[in-house]
């Protein structure tokens, strides 16, 4: 039976800007993120911690043991602890609403489907319950997470109508497909691709919202670099498949046994 690890592919990456988009287009999300009191995890900041503590709740939240989740469950609380709005806060939020995490949940759910019919092959169905993890590794209780592959499309149809991304949202995540966190010389290099990459895994709605142009020739493109991408990872050994998430989650199972720090 296909588990929510054998989604767990490198080539994911790819579609990760275009993920972080789809939540913080939901307008307390956007603010969560962009007003956050906690440095450490500011992406802009510390590019490569950031990075580390998202990559490594993926993989524990799909790969690891009860005990992982719950450790690691433990250490994004007390990040999660000091993200909630202020009296200026445009929208009001707060990092521990299940409603919230659901959303989050539900476009990392939509991720890991994309990624597997993208780059695996086969029907998503097999891991669409283990994929409540993605918030039950947090607050959402297992009730909240719809039923079915049936009612989760409603419940997305329904999320995706509520999103709307104003200027200052658009301004950071523009940002983020700039690629403006990483040293100059290597963001000029690479801005073309992560616009390209980022865009084809939009869904329309967010690429509008976004005003991020695509073409009928920039499908084509994107489809056959996806077949191209895909034929490569199908005959990758298993441990380069899943890199770096595998990593990540020896280094998380590393800092259990040395007490160090998790997020």
């Amino acid at each position: 039976m296909t588990e929510l690890r054998d989604a767990v592919v490198g080539a994911g990456l790819l579609a990760g800007t275009a993920n972080v988009i789809m939540q913080l287009a939901r307008a307390p999300v956007g603010y969560g993120v962009l007003e956050s009191k906690v440095d450490s995890g500011n992406l802009f900041r510390h590019p490569l911690k950031r990075t580390r503590t998202t990559l490594t709740y993926l993989a524990v939240a799909s790969m690891g043991t009860d005990a992982e989740r719950a450790a690691y469950r433990r250490g994004v609380n007390a990040a999660h602890a000091q993200v909630r709005s202020s009296d200026g806060s445009p929208v009001a939020y707060n990092a521990f609403d299940t409603d919230l995490q659901l959303w989050v949940a539900a476009c990392l759910y939509k991720g890991f489907e994309d990624v597997y019919l993208a780059f695996v092959g086969g029907d998503p169905a097999g891991f669409y319950r283990d994929a409540a993890r993605l918030g039950t590794t947090l607050q959402v209780r297992p009730e909240m997470w719809p039923a079915d592959r049936t009612a989760f499309e409603e419940y997305w149809a329904a999320g995706v109508a509520a999103t709307g991304i104003d200027d200052t949202v658009r301004r950071y995540l523009t940002d983020l497909v700039d690629l403006r966190y990483l040293p100059a010389p290597a963001a000029a290099v690479g801005r073309r691709f992560s616009r390209f990459v980022t865009t084809g895994f939009l869904p329309q709605h967010f690429r509008d919202e976004m005003r991020l142009p695509w073409t009928s020739a920039d499908q084509r493109r994107f489809e056959a670099f996806l077949a191209n991408v895909g034929r490569v990872t199908r005959v990758l050994p298993g441990p380069l498949r899943r890199f770096p998430y595998n990593v990540c989650l020896w280094d998380l199972r590393r800092r259990l046994r040395t007490g160090r720090p998790l997020v």
